[in-house]
């Protein structure tokens, strides 16, 4: 196949992909192309706010469990170092 018909076909074929994408979006092919078209923003709207996380917390019996745990640790250590 000749190298000049090849890229030939890919050129049709790209512009026959962004019609038809441009159909779907229901929007001029300007846009696709770059051409002056404004960029739809993305993301959150300008001057809102997030949320703050929330902490994942220690139930009472998790962190009576813990306490312990560290305990029984930390006198394995002094035992190793005395």
């Amino acid at each position: 196949m000749d190298l000049e018909k090849l890229v030939s076909d890919l050129g049709k074929e790209r512009d026959r992909l962004g019609r038809a994408i441009s159909a779907l979006l229901g929007t001029a092919g300007a846009a696709l192309s770059g051409g002056g078209g404004r960029k739809k923003r993305i993301g959150r709207p300008k001057g809102a706010t997030t949320k703050k996380r929330k902490r994942g917390g220690l139930t009472p019996e998790g962190r009576k469990r813990l306490s312990i745990a560290m305990k029984k640790r930390w006198a394995e250590r002094k035992k190793k170092g005395a």
